[in-house]
């Protein structure tokens, strides 16, 4: 093979896992928001287990899950804070801002008493709901509507995608960089100040959310 075609070989495949991880990132941004809906179901199944061994397994199962996926879904939009990515490939012109809330959201779970704290709760709701529509929409609406129509599509509809809309994509990417950035510090702050503090263990089942 020629370099050029080994270096073609890399910029497909380069292409081909972050068109996967950017399609998946939908799928993990509706499970994430369910699975934080779905908190005051699952507090209150806990009640229907005859044994607390089992209502304890069920509760840290459904934590662990939610957070995971949480965390997972950060983690793919790392994407989003590569200027060079933003602007080859079509993804969605606000996925940074998405992954700025989803960074918000770890934050919030790491500051307040977890889900025993109803606001904080609030707040990760509303949170998760305004990232999945700065991403969802875009994407559905932008990224594959392009795919589809091509050229046929109005002006408004190529605006929210980052590869036809570098103008707003690429500061956009830093300014979501830049958040993740304050907040990172802002956890970092938080964890060090709380090394010399002896911190209350929090209920493992907390009430249902009205």
């Amino acid at each position: 093979m020629t370099p050029d075609q080994v270096s073609g070989l890399f910029s497909a495949g380069e292409a081909f896992v972050e068109g996967t991880i950017a399609a998946a990132l939908v799928v993990l941004w509706l499970l994430v928001l369910a699975l934080h809906l779905g908190r005051p179901y699952m507090a209150a199944t806990t009640g229907k287990f005859t044994l607390r061994l089992g209502a304890d397994l069920w509760w840290i199962i459904y934590v662990a899950v939610r957070d995971i996926f949480t965390v997972q879904v950060f983690l793919g939009s790392f994407i989003f804070f590569y200027p060079d990515v933003v602007k080859a490939q079509d993804l969605p012109v606000t996925g940074g801002l998405a992954a700025a809330c989803a960074f918000a959201v770890l934050l919030i779970k790491l500051v307040t008493k977890g889900d025993g704290d109803r606001r904080g709760y609030q707040w990760q709701i509303l949170l998760l709901a305004v990232g999945a529509t700065l991403y969802i929409a875009p994407y559905l609406i932008g990224v594959q509507g392009t795919q589809l129509h091509g050229a046929h599509l109005p002006g408004i509809v190529s605006a929210l995608v980052s590869s036809s809309n570098p103008d707003l994509a690429l500061p956009l990417c830093y300014v979501s960089a830049a958040l993740v950035g304050i907040m990172g510090i802002a956890a970092a702050a938080y964890n060090l100040r709380q090394t010399g503090v002896r911190r209350p263990a929090a209920p493992a089942i907390p009430e249902t959310t009205r």
